[in-house]
């Protein structure tokens, strides 16, 4: 009988004990996965919803009520970011493709340009949420918008009116920001101040941005927001961002193309 109470008899069992949890973690993982991408996809389609403000924000409804709402509400289309063309339906899985996925794919995305939001890649299709009426017309578009904050990338939806300009909603479902300072992002206190914004001046040039100091209302003061107070890092990042993605590097020839009424 081997001595339990020997070096080698030690690390054998530490040996053992290893494998066998890398095993259950192995499989838990590789179990898990499909069930975790299934409640990533929720949550992003929970937040457009948001966004559009057909659902508020602490509403607790269950996944069936949320997936009912996103389907009687929302057509998910996919653009060329270059031309700002939508894709035929069909042509690609619009429902479960993953930008983030295709943005680290060489073969599905390109360099950046040179940009203060720090954007690396940029996906050769980005994913629009259309927000439907009852009778078929299109209300709101929602847009993905990503950028580096204080301590990482910040990911958000922000929905704007039929007129392709005008804020409805803006949301952040993910971000590493420090809380009770840049994390705020998320707080709908703030979103809720981006409400009524446009994007762009009479030249249809993006200026939402956000400042340090005061911004007055909307219909005085329609392309600034107040920023956040104690987090610059953030505040500016969110500022970059939003003027990446609205450039004619991010949703710039698509929104064009939205205003002038190519909504499917």
């Amino acid at each position: 009988m081997a001595r339990t109470d020997s070096t080698r008899y030690t690390f054998l069992f530490a040996a053992a004990v290893c494998v066998a949890c890398a095993l259950l973690v192995s499989v838990a993982a590789v179990g898990l996965r499909d069930k975790q991408e299934i409640n990533a996809r929720l949550y992003r389609q929970k937040n457009v919803l948001l966004a559009a403000a057909l659902v508020k924000p602490g509403q607790d409804l269950p996944d069936r009520e949320l997936l009912a709402i996103f389907d009687q509400n929302i057509r998910i289309r996919l653009v060329d970011l270059k031309t700002g063309a939508l894709l035929p339906e069909g042509k690609m899985d619009e429902r479960n493709y993953d930008q983030r996925r295709a943005r680290n794919d060489p073969q599905m995305s390109r360099a950046a340009p040179p940009n203060e939001a720090q954007i690396q890649r940029v996906p050769n299709y980005a994913s629009v949420y259309l927000v439907m009426s009852k009778g078929g017309t299109v209300e709101q578009v929602v847009l993905p918008v990503e950028g580096v904050g204080m301590w990482g990338t910040c990911y958000g939806f922000i929905a704007l009116d039929r007129d392709g300009n005008t804020v409805r909603g803006l949301t952040f479902y993910e971000q590493k920001e420090t809380p009770g300072l840049g994390g705020e992002i998320s707080n709908p206190k703030w979103q809720a101040l981006w409400h009524g914004r446009k994007v762009f001046n009479a030249q249809w040039e993006p200026k939402l941005t956000v400042i340090k100091g005061h911004a007055g209302p909307p219909d005085q003061d329609p392309h600034r927001i107040d920023a956040l107070s104690g987090a610059t890092i953030t505040s500016n990042g969110v500022a970059r961002l939003m003027a990446f993605w609205f450039s004619n590097d991010g949703f710039g020839p698509y929104l064009k193309r939205f205003r002038e009424g190519a909504t499917s």
